[in-house]
């Protein structure tokens, strides 16, 4: 992933992702996936071209998916699934 879509990335979870918001509406992944696309459809309105951020797909919902399944509880799906982030990502967050 290019740096400068990753931080973009991340930005964009940091501010359109709650922890802990209303998980009973919706499932995690249903959500995650409807938050990709929104991302995605973003991406290219702040200059992204498709294929640049098309590529990168799918190792950008992990990363909204550990976002939306994050609560103020102790969630041992979300545990598991940012430390296989942090280990894929190499940067330890």
């Amino acid at each position: 992933m290019s740096k400068r879509f990753f931080r973009w990335v991340e930005t964009w979870v940091e501010e359109n992702i709650l922890p802990g918001a209303n998980p009973d509406i919706e499932s995690h992944e249903v959500k995650a996936k409807r938050l990709t696309e929104k991302l995605f459809a973003e991406a290219v309105t702040v200059g992204f071209t498709t294929s640049e951020s098309e590529e990168e797909r799918e190792r950008v919902l992990p990363l909204v998916l550990a976002a939306v399944s994050d609560s103020t509880d102790f969630d041992i799906d979300a545990y598991r699934l940012k430390s296989e982030l942090a280990n894929e990502n190499e940067d330890g967050d």
